[in-house]
């Protein structure tokens, strides 16, 4: 079975840390550029990062730059974020997703898993 598992997630506090994973199972990651976008509660879906299939290119929304960072392990078949001075606002369910493109627009994903919550509060 062809899909991608989230894990991860859970409740830090403001300022803290969190990295998050992507496994792939029933195909090989290494030949899909990866990424990750978010959704809070009533709000639009959110880009978050992308990286290539090399993992020498990354992508980052404006919002999570220079806090976030985004690996891969393609001997692994996972990918990682790493989110590091986490802010309330950084609370949403986080999904693995393949990158169609690098715009990190909303509809840059396809072929997402069934995500990781991720809530900042004190």
């Amino acid at each position: 079975q062809v899909q991608l598992v989230e894990s991860g997630g859970g409740l830090v506090q403001p300022g803290g840390s969190l990295r998050i994973s992507c496994a792939a199972s029933g195909f090989t990651l290494n030949y899909y550029a990866i990424g990750w976008f978010r959704q809070a509660p009533g709000k639009e879906r959110e880009g978050v990062s992308c990286i290539s299939t090399s993992g020498g290119h990354t992508y980052y929304a404006d919002s999570v730059k220079g806090r976030f960072t985004i690996s891969r392990d393609n001997a692994k078949n996972t990918v990682y974020l790493q989110m590091n001075s986490l802010k309330p606002e950084d609370t949403a369910v986080y999904y693995c997703a393949h990158c169609i493109n690098y715009g990190l627009g909303r509809y840059d994903y396809d072929y997402w898993g069934q995500g990781t919550q991720v809530t900042v509060s004190s």
